[in-house]
């Protein structure tokens, strides 16, 4: 459809089609929405797990929550709100990589007010002491993605988790005797790289622990809205063993990972 009105006064906003009005305009007619989320104003809790998959939302939401409601599901980015222990809490699938995740942590932040929001999902190994089902914290994230670069012009902007955050999760894993590591991760925009561990050049080398593909652009936005982001992980793969966790093992060791994430996410 046509919406310039070149030459004709500009109709009044309720009498605007939707496809000719703003995103800003929609909202200032009632509940919050966007194009990626139709979430009314206080459906999701102030804090949330932002799984990558959507189906994972589902399983946290089915599994996990008292009393989940489905809140989302345009593009089936499935996201729910329900409590544990009581206490409100959100899940919001974001997609695969750092453009994505970007989109629905911005709008999470600004359109829906969310303070405190916990990326929980799998990584791969980089870093012979850390092993499958180990529970990675990811303290920092570097990255090769200009989403962040472009950014800061002359500057490498450090991406870092919150530090009550990192510190509540580090006091969880250490309660359920589980094994972790806090350190740098890698948020890399290629999943296959054409020369293998050599793509990572020598990041290993620098403790880098793991690789994933969402952390650096969640705390970049976390940084700049002034709000509360945690990346937590479970090896699932180590890339320079080759060693795989099963299916079974899979599943347990992200319940573990989960219960820690939700802890921190109502309490810390």
């Amino acid at each position: 459809m046509d919406c310039s009105h070149d030459g004709v006064k500009t109709p009044a906003l309720a009498e605007r089609p939707p496809q000719c009005q703003s995103f800003a305009d929609r909202n200032k007619q009632g509940p919050a929405m966007t194009p990626h989320n139709h979430a009314k104003t206080g459906d999701y809790a102030e804090a949330v797990l932002l799984p990558g998959d959507p189906l994972r939302a589902k399983w946290i939401a089915e599994n996990f929550l008292d009393d989940p409601r489905l809140v989302n599901s345009v593009r089936n980015c499935l996201g729910y709100t329900g409590t544990w222990k009581g206490k409100p809490v959100s899940v919001q699938a974001t997609g695969m990589g750092q453009p994505s995740l970007s989109i629905y942590v911005h709008e999470l932040i600004n359109v829906y007010g969310l303070k405190t929001l916990i990326r929980v999902g799998t990584c791969g190994g980089l870093n012979s002491k850390v092993k499958v089902r180990d529970l990675v914290l990811a303290q920092a994230a570097s990255t090769d993605s200009a989403i962040v670069r472009d950014r800061f012009g002359p500057y490498n902007f450090a991406p870092i988790a919150d530090f009550e955050l990192l510190r509540a999760a580090v006091g969880k894993a250490e309660e359920k005797g589980m094994r972790f590591h806090a350190g740098n991760m890698l948020s890399s925009d290629i999943f296959y790289h054409a020369n293998g561990m050599e793509g990572y050049d020598k990041l290993p080398q620098h403790g880098i622990l793991g690789v994933e593909m969402e952390a650096a652009a969640l705390y970049t936005l976390a940084a700049r809205f002034a709000v509360r982001a945690l990346t937590i992980c479970t090896m699932t793969d180590c890339l320079i063993t080759g060693e795989e966790i099963d299916a079974e093992q899979r599943q347990t060791s992200l319940r573990d990972m989960v219960e820690v994430a939700l802890d921190v996410a109502v309490e810390g």
